[in-house]
């Protein structure tokens, strides 16, 4: 087993609680280090756990779990957690883990799940949808598809997203949430492999040649797979291609790293909006 052949990784510094006397890694906190790892996986996949499973209509229950020990870890190691799903079968999954420290192997965990109804627990095929993102993502292609279009097109969607994430997480107001600028905005909705809305964001003219991105949402199950950059980027190739000289953003501040890795520079003094602290930033386009 190498590093080269898993696509999704977990980083894991190993901690003080999960060593023993001689700061050697408990052998229980394998399999816990490749858990993490599969949750890191379905974020990987766009699958939001809890929504994604119940479209599914089951639930994967472990059938077993198995480690094979090469060398240890100790504390203060940082340890990347490769997962991989190596067969698929008719109602069961197995995935392989293997637990590395720079490129020497440690530990190989091997996971079975069987795909059953979520009530009694009875066995069920694993659904083709699964199957086919679980396919896609291992044979290195994309597991999800962004739409751009109107409100009338894409509204419910971005909708669902936007409230979940600024209404019922963030205590936005349902009333400042959907404004005016919804209907003439461009739009833009990452959709997952069972096609349901990850992210979303939209575009507005300020004014003559100033573009304004905003309503950035990601579902927080899968935050950090990269979703938002893909809705921000098209955005702003969006205000570029009509002919924008800068496209602004009014971003809240612990935002503030994801937006300057995009290229927007920080402009004026932080404000707070709806009562969350936001700081304004700009992108410049260059002839």
């Amino acid at each position: 087993m190498q590093r080269e052949d898993f696509r999704c990784f977990q980083r894991i510094e190993v901690r003080w609680a999960e060593v023993d006397a001689q700061k050697i890694v408990f052998n229980a906190h394998y399999l816990m280090y490749a858990d993490v790892a599969v949750t890191s996986y379905w974020r990987q996949l766009a699958l939001p756990y809890e929504s994604s499973f119940a479209a599914l209509g089951g639930e994967l229950f472990v059938k077993k779990a198995s480690t094979t020990y090469h060398a240890s870890a100790t504390l203060g190691d940082v340890l990347d957690v490769g997962i991989r799903c190596i067969r698929q079968g008719n109602t069961s999954l197995q995935f392989e883990a293997g637990i590395f420290r720079g490129l020497q192997l440690l530990n190989t965990v091997e996971l079975v799940y069987v795909f059953a109804d979520a009530a009694t627990q009875q066995p069920k095929p694993v659904p083709q949808a699964l199957r086919d993102v679980l396919t896609a993502f291992e044979e290195g292609r994309s597991v999800v598809s962004l739409r751009s279009g109107s409100w009338n097109d894409l509204g419910r969607d971005a909708e669902r997203l936007r409230m979940a994430v600024f209404v019922q997480e963030q205590g936005v107001p349902r009333e400042i949430e959907i404004d005016e600028f919804d209907t003439v905005a461009r739009h833009a909705v990452v959709f997952n492999g069972l096609q349901q809305p990850i992210a979303t964001g939209r575009l507005v003219s300020d004014s003559p040649g100033v573009g304004r991105i905003g309503r950035m949402a990601v579902d927080r199950s899968v935050r950090g797979g990269r979703w938002g950059r893909m809705v921000l980027d098209s955005l702003i190739e969006a205000s570029r291609q009509r002919g924008d000289q800068e496209v602004v953003l009014h971003a809240q501040r612990h935002a503030q790293p994801f937006y300057s890795r995009a290229g927007f520079t920080p402009v004026g003094e932080p404000y707070e909006e709806a009562g969350i602290p936001h700081i304004t930033m700009k992108k410049v386009f260059t002839p």
